[in-house]
């Protein structure tokens, strides 16, 4: 390709040398002659045919001439003035149509939804790997600029992927969990407004190893800090983490499967004692790790409790009532029996078309911390079963629909985990108010979370901030400008002037006043977009809405009551069991042994008493 492009570039060069061998027969013509009078009958004679002269000295005048020529054109454009005619002070401009078609896919239900006009192919792999982008997108709107409706409800009704969604208030839920059903999604759902209305979740049920368990005791405290405590990994942090990595990791490895829940944590930190004046006091859980250590001196529990059990009986009471107050929330017997089990099934999210309802109170944030440690071992669990079970990806992309995302709480290590999860077929689309409340909770590297999302939706807001990266983002354009004046004396005078300015695509006062009918689209690689906001009323499925239908309402109760309902075509199988009477009896006379318990064979079992 190269070689062909230099050729191209010479060719001129060349047949200007073939012209200049003319002039070498002319030289020659006039030098035989012996007179310079003779140079017209010398000219008229060389140029009677138009063929090139291959004579030694012709083409040695020819070839001298063309890299003359060459080597003049070379100096003077590494001297010349560099000029951008009509982009002087920027080239921004607004997207058109031809801009984002490669990046769409001809079938309007293989795509994401960013806009009206544009959208995003689900396929990772394009056949041009210039156009493929990741499926993180970040969505910007103040309060009432239609982030719900205008976005994330038409990508839930595409119903192309598994999905996570988010739900403040559960309306998204009651609104198109009938679309769902008829879809055959396997429904799920996490309610911790009404936890009668909810599904079980159990975080020890996905700890596996011991990486799982640090993976949870640090989203557990980054979590659960309280407002307005400090961020920093102090002291008190420190030891808080050693006693629940000891104390989780005895439940998951020597409890009874049905004892490995939250409950069982929170009476074993309540059962813990610590004296001050005697140091050799020995408290149900010391008791239970001593045992432990005889067995197994090496074991990973042990090992972390010993480094725990370094603390004075003071400081070890200041670090108990610190982890008291942090699992505070698990004194209550609802939270505790919403965690005695698992039926979220979160490992499984990537096998089938899946739906995940996290539903939040967005007044309360008190359990929000539960949604928090639910995506963090999302993450975890998706990406390591796609690379152990899947080869890389999973079978059903699983796309995460953050709503209302600052207000849910820390996902530990998220700006590693955007950059990372592309490839397995996962996505997170993150819904912000503004720009600063991602950098309020995530600080650094909130910038590194930006950038990692290859799509940005400005649904409209006032926030500073937000408008002054936007508008930076934008860049500016180059408009023509001219100035008229006036001057008045004996005689009047007008003058007009014209000259090229910089402008801002779009400033911060527009942006502050852009039209709720409009937003703005930025693409990686991609000249933004100005363009209307989706209309859900012209998608295909919104007839499936009880938007469209209040008859379409979902309804949480009779989705999760366990009693089987049928229909009047529906058919079944009734089957009689007969008992004999005579051996119930038999066995009802057989005498009873007495049972005595002997004081000296007694061993305490703590987890009999939760």
């Amino acid at each position: 390709m190269n070689l062909k492009k230099q050729i191209l570039l010479h060719i001129p060069y060349v047949l200007i040398g073939l012209f200049a061998t003319k002039l070498g027969m002319v030289w020659r013509y006039t030098e035989a002659s012996g007179s310079i009078l003779n140079i017209t009958d010398a000219l008229q004679q060389a140029f009677q045919s138009l063929a090139p002269s291959f004579h030694p000295f012709d083409l040695c005048i020819g070839f001298l001439a063309g890299a003359f020529l060459r080597f003049t054109l070379y100096v003077k454009s590494k001297n010349a003035k560099k000029y951008r005619k009509n982009v002087e002070h920027g080239s921004a401009r607004w997207g058109t149509a031809a801009d984002i078609k490669p990046y769409m896919d001809p079938v309007f239900q293989n795509n994401v939804i960013l806009t009206q006009t544009e959208r995003l192919t689900m396929n990772s792999r394009p056949k041009n790997p210039a156009h493929a982008r990741n499926k993180n997108v970040l969505i910007v709107g103040g309060s009432g600029s239609g982030k719900t409706r205008f976005w994330l409800k038409p990508n839930l009704m595409q119903c192309h992927s598994s999905y996570v969604v988010t739900d403040p208030k559960g309306t998204v839920l009651l609104e198109c969990g009938k679309l769902l059903q008829r879809k055959n999604y396997n429904i799920k759902i996490f309610n911790t407004i009404n936890f009668n209305k909810s599904m079980h979740y159990n975080p020890f049920h996905y700890v596996k190893s011991e990486k799982d368990i640090l993976k949870l005791v640090t989203c557990l405290i980054a979590n659960t800090k309280g407002e307005g405590k400090s961020n920093t990994d102090d002291f008190w942090v420190k030891a808080e983490t050693l006693l629940y990595t000891a104390l989780i990791g005895y439940i998951k490895y020597v409890g009874p499967e049905e004892e490995q829940c939250m409950s069982t944590l929170v009476e074993m930190l309540n059962s813990m004692e610590t004296r001050e004046d005697d140091e050799t006091f020995q408290n149900p859980v010391d008791q239970l790790f001593a045992a432990l250590e005889a067995k197994e001196p090496q074991h990973f529990a042990v090992r972390q409790y010993k480094k725990f059990k370094l603390a004075a009986g003071k400081t070890a009471k200041s670090i108990l009532v610190s982890c008291g107050a942090r699992l505070a929330p698990f004194d209550i017997s609802e939270l505790r029996e919403l965690t005695a089990y698992d039926e979220l099934e979160l490992d499984t999210l990537g096998d089938r078309k899946s739906a995940l309802f996290l539903i939040m109170s967005d007044t309360d944030d008190t359990f929000n911390f539960l949604i928090s440690m639910i995506y963090t071992q999302l993450f975890n669990l998706l990406c390591e079963k796609a690379d152990d079970v899947y080869g890389g990806r999973l079978p059903f992309h699983v796309r995460c629909l953050i709503d209302e995302c600052a207000n849910i709480g820390q996902i530990p290590k998220l700006e590693k985990l955007v950059a990372t999860i592309r490839s397995r077929e996962i996505s997170a689309c993150l819904v912000l108010q503004a720009q600063s409340q991602l950098k309020a909770i995530y600080k650094d590297n909130a910038d590194t979370i930006i950038g990692n999302m290859d799509s940005m939706i400005f649904l409209g807001g006032k926030e500073r901030s937000t408008l002054k990266e936007l508008t930076e983002t934008l860049g500016k354009e180059t408009i023509d400008s001219f100035n008229t004046g006036e001057s008045r004396g004996r005689e009047v005078s007008h003058s007009l002037n014209y000259t090229k300015l910089g402008k801002d695509l779009m400033s911060m006062d527009e942006l502050a006043v852009l039209d709720g009918r409009k937003c703005i689209l930025q693409l990686r690689g991609v000249r933004p977009f100005l363009s209307d906001k989706y209309d859900i009323t012209k998608h295909p499925n919104y007839k499936y809405l009880s938007d469209a239908d209040k008859r379409n309402v979902f309804k949480i109760e009779d989705f999760l009551s366990c009693d089987l309902k049928l229909k009047e075509d529906d058919s079944s199988d009734v089957y009689e069991i007969e008992m004999e009477e005579e051996e119930d009896e038999e066995a009802l006379d057989e005498p009873q042994e007495d049972f005595e318990l002997d004081e000296d064979e007694f061993v305490f079992d703590p987890f009999s008493a939760f």
